[in-house]
């Protein structure tokens, strides 16, 4: 199989190994490359199972080498400490009260002036104020996002795997035109695991 450099990403990724039209593992991307390397099956790819995409496994070394190269780099740790006192001796920190941190991640947003104005007057700050705008748009967008990112996952790996099937073209139509009774109609005649797999990206998650 290719042995690209693979996407950052935790090694816990669900995936999915096909070799020809046969599924030949699933599960977590770490247990996948394992069950990968002592193989002799060919024409060997991997799908990632949210978003349908090739993924490049280098399966080369021990298998605490593969495992290690699909685990993320640790994060910085904290700049240290200019006096030496302070560092000896450090402050008894209080525990805080309120929330604990839900895997918060900092990221760049590019506002106008006037909406930062607009936030900074809002309760709980800007911060808290972008979660809920976006957590209300999520509610009112009913799974539409989802939905588009299910279709396009599984279009992804149809391009891949399914390309030269016969009503390849009508399925991704039917696909793309929310058809799913046309969709699966046009899948009948092709390998099991294909058709299967197929249908499992293309499934709309449940609306939050």
């Amino acid at each position: 199989m290719s042995r690209g450099q693979l996407p950052a990403g935790p090694r816990s990724r669900p995936c999915t190994a096909f070799s020809g039209t046969s599924r030949i593992a699933s599960g977590p991307l770490a247990e996948v490359a394992l069950a990968l390397k002592s193989t002799t099956s060919p024409q060997v790819q991997v799908f990632d199972d949210k978003t349908g995409a090739v993924i490049d496994l280098d399966l080369r070394g021990s298998a605490a080498e593969i495992t290690a190269r699909l685990s993320p780099a640790p994060a910085p740790g904290p700049a240290p400490d200019p006096d030496p006192d302070a560092a000896q001796d450090p402050a008894p920190q209080k525990p805080r009260r309120g929330r604990p941190k839900l895997g918060v991640v900092a990221r760049e947003v590019t506002l106008l002036p006037r909406h930062w104005d607009w936030l900074a007057a809002q309760p709980g700050g800007a911060s808290a104020a972008l979660r809920r705008l976006v957590e209300a748009a999520r509610r009112q967008d009913g799974g539409a996002t989802e939905a588009r990112a299910a279709r396009e996952a599984c279009y992804r790996f149809l391009s891949a795997m399914a390309g030269d099937l016969p009503g390849f073209e009508e399925a991704a139509r039917a696909l793309f035109a929310d058809d799913m009774a046309t969709f699966t109609a046009r899948l009948s005649t092709w390998p099991d695991d294909i058709r299967a797999y197929a249908r499992q990206l293309a499934a709309e998650p449940a609306t939050p």
